[in-house]
């Protein structure tokens, strides 16, 4: 363990005071979806990558599957490739797909390997393509015709769900003696071949719930859950999340997932966090400390 990780760790606890904490965690799975700021900003980037290479060392088993908006969106633009959006949702069609396939599979997801490198720790790059780890089903939104208040079916070209996760590379990875941290791209395959691009925060849900993860763990730009005065709601049951939605206290991006947070833990998650992943040590925080660092669903 370097100077850095081990100071890493003690500005979130002593080491004795940590030391249930991490009990609690060993040899368990930790699913943690990557995006946001905390993708973009190098400093961050790279903090990241040694929190989770700390993880692997303290004898925790984490999976990042990442996101990449941002840079699909740019390489879009810089192809000339027009692109619109559906209730939050890219629609993908065929140029789009190859653009999502090729930026999500390939620079995003070996830049995140490289810096776990960098970071001391051994990562190897997947897409839910490789080993059929994620078979998806095309995604079927629908949306009330305002003229004849008919609901319609919205086409979202090849924007998927995860239908089934066979986690037998993951598993095969996190059993070997290499101590290898899977990073895993969003990215789907149809029972016909077809790609699908898949929401992030969606493909991590299937996956911790695949392997029975002890936490799911979503970064995001925002502190977590907040109240209607704007304070951090540190724990939310499940059977809250309906009316925290149907109130207005969960809006816009929070919605799909604080949904996917608790769908996660009705499958078998011990429990999501939906945490700021531009908060310094954002995972050791929330792992290693008794109040955590973003919301609680359980």
């Amino acid at each position: 363990m370097t100077d850095a990780q081990t100071q890493a760790l003690l500005t979130a606890r002593t080491l004795s005071e940590a030391l249930p904490y991490l009990q609690r965690y060993d040899n368990q799975t930790i699913v943690i979806k990557y995006g946001g700021h905390a993708m973009v900003d190098p400093e961050l980037a790279k903090a990241f990558a040694r929190d989770v290479v700390l993880l692997k060392l303290l004898g925790i088993h984490p999976v990042v599957v990442h996101g990449g908006g941002p840079q699909i969106g740019a390489m879009l633009d810089k192809l000339a490739i027009k692109s619109e959006f559906k209730d939050g949702l890219r629609v993908t069609d065929d140029a789009t797909m190859e653009v999502v396939e090729m930026v999500l599979s390939g620079p995003i997801n070996k830049s995140i390997v490289r810096a776990i490198s960098q970071a001391g720790g051994k990562a190897v790059g997947l897409s839910g393509a490789d080993g059929n780890l994620i078979r998806a089903r095309k995604a079927t939104r629908t949306r009330k015709d305002p003229d004849s208040n008919i609901e319609k079916i919205v086409d979202l070209g090849y924007v998927g769900e995860p239908e089934f996760v066979d986690v037998s590379v993951l598993k095969a990875l996190r059993d070997s003696d290499a101590d290898l941290i899977p990073v895993v791209a969003p990215v789907g395959v149809g029972e016909d071949g077809a790609r699908y691009n898949i929401n992030a925060d969606t493909a991590a849900g299937a996956v911790a719930a695949a392997l029975g993860a002890s936490r799911l763990l979503l970064l995001t730009d925002v502190a977590g859950v907040l109240d209607k005065q704007k304070n951090l709601i540190r724990e939310i049951r499940v059977s809250e999340v309906a009316g925290l939605i149907a109130d207005g206290t969960a809006a816009g991006g929070m919605i799909p997932k604080l949904e996917t947070a608790a769908q996660s833990v009705v499958q078998g998650v011990g429990a999501a966090v939906i945490l700021d992943g531009r908060a310094p040590h954002a995972l050791l925080m929330e792992l290693f400390t008794e109040h955590g660092a973003g919301t609680l669903v359980s």
